[in-house]
């Protein structure tokens, strides 16, 4: 059956007789990794035994009692495994979809803290996964801390950004720095969460 349905699907499987399946046959699907090794991440297993251990039983179109077959399926592997290999592929620096925290605010001083909570609220009522940073050590500590754990996206904010309405915006990825108002900021970060960036 699993061959039939591979075939019929265009899988281009390969038969391996003798493997680890503990219940009956199964398709693993191979990946490479990050560092050109082969992994299995997800299976579909079929499993012949674990029904005839429960008693399970369907009434056939005959009228006669058979044991189903179940179907196990781990569409991403286990969840550890696939995170594990996630943080491998993008080396910690997630894409902006992806990355648990996707915008990191550094005022440069307290005095600009309540813009930048306003500035927070803006980007959380948007839907995206922000924080302020306002820990007691030094701006460029700050800022130094945002890169080391790969924050896409760090707003630094001071007088001349309160003044004007905007972001000095530093990101991740290409290394660029530039200003922007907050709307356009809000509309970029949209756009670029969206598009799967």
């Amino acid at each position: 059956m699993l061959e039939e349905i591979s075939n019929e699907l265009g899988l281009d499987a390969k038969r391996r007789e003798g493997e680890a399946a503990l219940y009956g046959p199964k398709l693993d699907f191979m990946f490479k990794d990050a560092l050109g090794r082969e992994v299995q991440i997800p299976t579909v297993q079929l499993d012949f035994a674990t029904p005839k251990r429960f008693e399970l039983v369907y009434t056939d179109s005959h009228g006669e009692k058979n044991h189903p077959v179940m179907v196990h399926r781990a569409i991403l592997g286990s969840y550890e495994r696939f995170m594990m290999l996630l943080i491998e592929h993008y080396a910690g620096a997630f894409p902006l979809w992806l990355a648990p925290e996707q915008v990191r605010i550094v005022p440069v001083a307290d005095a600009f803290m309540d813009y930048a909570r306003k500035v927070e609220e803006k980007l959380k009522e948007e839907g995206f996964r922000v924080s302020v940073d306002d820990g007691s050590e030094s701006f460029s500590k700050k800022i130094r801390n945002a890169e080391v754990q790969k924050v896409p996206y760090i707003l630094i904010l001071g007088e001349k950004e309160e003044k004007a309405g905007s972001v000095n915006v530093r990101e991740f990825k290409t290394k660029e720095q530039y200003e922007m108002k907050v709307k356009e900021f809000v509309e970029k970060l949209t756009e670029v969460r969206e598009k799967k960036w």
